[in-house]
């Protein structure tokens, strides 16, 4: 069957949603006066800059801890960001996935291998609740190919895994994927966009439920 994998992020996960409460916690529990969702979005872009920036392999869990120790001394927070990434991880299990996500995957199953291309550690995609919707030898994390996105590395190394379709929504994971020659099939998630400059997908979807249709012009596999 061919393999189907998605990103995690942001395809599967409403992660600034679930981050952003996750924030809104810990803002409360110390007075202070700014949203979890800033507090989110500036974490999530130093993040990424930390994956991209990244010469060698080193946990996600670490990129995390980096990005909220930069995020506090730019907003002048005194916090553990340490025990605050910890603290924000271990509400991965909270964050919710996007509606369609339940009802669609098993019907992608039903011709295809349903897996994750992530930029996440093992334990950490463990706790999500998307981890009971893929298979477990489908699971291709950065710690797993030692390499982030959006570098070609990890989609090169995915696509030698088998690979055959992936299906982003962010920019950066869209761009990546298409660079390194991956199929993909872009599903449009609240928040995320193609990035203008780069190569634009081939193939849509609005909701997942259109995903079986495509992946079976794409792979044959209808």
């Amino acid at each position: 069957m061919p393999l189907v994998t998605f990103d995690l992020f942001s395809a599967l996960i409403d992660s600034r949603s679930g981050g952003s409460a996750a924030f809104d916690a810990l803002a409360a529990g110390r007075g202070w006066e700014v949203s979890g969702t800033d507090l989110y979005d500036d974490w999530d872009a130093r993040n990424k800059a930390s994956q991209k920036d990244a010469e060698e392999w080193v946990p996600f869990a670490e990129h995390c801890r980096r990005a909220l120790a930069a995020t506090y001394a730019a907003r002048g927070l005194d916090a553990d960001a340490t025990a605050d990434t910890l603290a924000l991880l271990e509400s991965l299990p909270d964050w919710p996935l996007w509606p369609d996500v339940g009802r669609a995957l098993p019907l992608v199953a039903e011709r295809h291998r349903v897996g994750v291309l992530s930029n996440v550690d093992d334990d950490l995609f463990r706790r999500t609740r998307a981890a009971g919707l893929v298979d477990d030898d489908a699971v291709l994390t950065s710690e797993r190919l030692h390499a982030y996105k959006p570098h070609a590395e990890l989609y090169q190394r995915a696509a030698a895994a088998g690979v055959d379709v992936h299906v982003p929504a962010s920019a950066r994971d869209t761009r990546g994927a298409l660079e390194a020659g991956l199929a993909v099939v872009r599903v449009r998630r609240a928040g995320h966009r193609v990035d203008p400059e780069g190569p634009q997908p081939q193939h849509e979807v609005e909701d997942l439920a259109e995903l079986p249709a495509v992946l079976d012009a794409l792979t044959g596999a209808g």
